[in-house]
């Protein structure tokens, strides 16, 4: 079966604040096909300054609590990258990448679906980790 890559709108570099990219990246996740069991919250992490660019850091932060389990055993992050570049016309929209929490592969918005398997393999293996230990 197809399916749809969703993406949103994102914002032109002239018009990017961090608490706007913060707004984006929340309107983004809404687009993801995850249970609704799934709870987040993201935060700002910090900026970054670069020749050419500046990259300002976002992690969200994914938990499943549950009635017995109010306070989930293990989370897993999502950490976003918001460039926004030196040298290309500022009326361009903005550059931005995610990566999930113990992998380095880069994912860009409307280049691949998010799978909700990605968060549960993370907690999973915390879980398994945590037993071992």
């Amino acid at each position: 079966a197809e399916h749809i890559i969703k993406n949103i709108q994102w914002t032109t570099c002239d018009s990017f604040t961090v608490h706007r990219g913060w707004q984006q990246i929340e309107e983004y996740i809404s687009t993801w096909e995850i249970h609704e069991s799934w709870l987040h919250w993201s935060e700002f992490l910090q900026e970054e300054e670069l020749k050419y660019s500046k990259r300002y850091h976002y992690r969200a932060c994914f938990s499943i609590p549950t009635r017995r389990k109010p306070i989930p055993r293990a989370t897993a992050s999502v950490y976003f990258i918001i460039e926004i570049s030196k040298i290309k016309p500022a009326t361009l929209p903005v550059e931005v990448f995610f990566t999930l929490e113990s992998s380095r592969l880069i994912h860009r918005p409307g280049q691949c679906r998010f799978r909700e398997k990605w968060l549960k393999d993370i907690i999973e293996n915390k879980i398994i980790l945590m037993e071992r230990l």
